[in-house]
């Protein structure tokens, strides 16, 4: 049975533990094109994500961001954008790559959780680590990574999500 888009956002939480199961290319694709279908700022699509599947690309990764816990994840997709192709608002210059990159990051969070993997987004890390490891090019800016896995059946269990209610994030005006 296919879940709704309000389960899969429901279910969806950061998970810090992985087992060892591999994931196959089929799933990755799957989450590949769920962020090529994501929106950005004037159709630019200034992004580029990188999937760290190779035991040295993974060490790059874990040397950007030394925890334990995510060294855990099979596979780490990280989200790169180019400031050259992203869009600006013209009154104020305002760029737009953050905003465009972190829509297609959800997207592929939500895809990931549809799929029964798991992921935690990781914005602290060091983007110079994996620039210069990955031997990315000097337009390419990390922002994002994504540690992806099948969870840990406890970490999965457990309900870490504390939010705050509608009423204190809402104003009707």
């Amino acid at each position: 049975m296919t879940k709704s888009l309000d389960e899969i956002i429901a279910e969806r939480k950061s998970i810090r533990k992985y087992t060892d199961q591999p994931i196959d290319k089929q799933t990755i694709d799957k989450i590949i094109e769920s962020a090529r279908l994501a929106p950005s700022a004037v159709n630019f699509q200034p992004w580029k994500f990188y999937i760290c599947r190779s035991e040295e690309a993974k060490q790059v990764v874990r040397d950007s961001y030394p925890r334990e816990w995510f060294n855990t994840a099979q596979l780490y997709i990280l989200a790169c954008g180019n400031r050259e192709q992203s869009w600006k608002r013209p009154c104020d210059g305002k760029d737009h790559l953050d905003i465009d990159i972190a829509i297609a990051v959800e997207h592929m969070v939500l895809k990931i959780t549809e799929l029964g993997l798991a992921t935690c987004w990781v914005c602290n890390f060091n983007p110079q680590i994996v620039k210069d490891g990955l031997m990315l090019s000097e337009n390419m800016e990390s922002v994002v990574l994504l540690p992806i896995g099948y969870p840990d059946s406890i970490e999965a269990n457990s309900n870490n999500k504390k939010r705050k209610s509608s009423e204190e994030i809402t104003e009707w005006i």
